[in-house]
């Protein structure tokens, strides 16, 4: 492969990628069911930055940039996703991105047992406000 140039073809696909692995790295971390760990960093930047990435894209390569560019819009994207979403719903405040405070459902709504919910700890335990009111 030559490193001077990529096709646009080859530059939307290493963004394309990238933006993928920046949406599932943030998607995983959102959804974590324990505390961060030193393990949890060094897997992360083997899977971003490891061997089998730069076996696809090489380094100092535009396809390189493009995936980098991709891995940024992805991770960043997921988030401003969340807060478009949270801005327009009114079950949720900025408050969500703190400690996860949301209104609770009213009938007929209600949460399925078999849902899995982004871990936080109840309110009651750091001393939150009491939204059952």
């Amino acid at each position: 492969m030559d490193n001077s140039t990529a096709s646009t073809i080859q530059l939307l696909g290493a963004g394309g990628f990238g933006a993928l692995v920046g949406w599932y790295v943030y998607y995983i971390n959102r959804y974590r069911k324990s505390d961060v760990q030193l393990t949890d960093l060094v897997t992360l930047i083997g899977v971003i930055g490891g061997g089998a990435v730069l076996a696809l894209f090489p380094a100092r390569t535009d396809l390189f940039g493009a995936y980098g560019i991709g891995l940024f819009g992805g991770f960043f994207g997921y988030f401003l996703v969340l807060v478009i979403l949270v801005g327009v719903s009114p079950n949720f405040t900025s408050d969500w991105f703190l400690d996860g405070r949301r209104r609770r459902p009213v009938e007929p709504f209600y949460i399925p047992a078999e849902v899995v919910t982004p871990p936080h700890p109840p309110m009651e335990l750091h001393g939150g406000p009491n939204l059952n009111a």
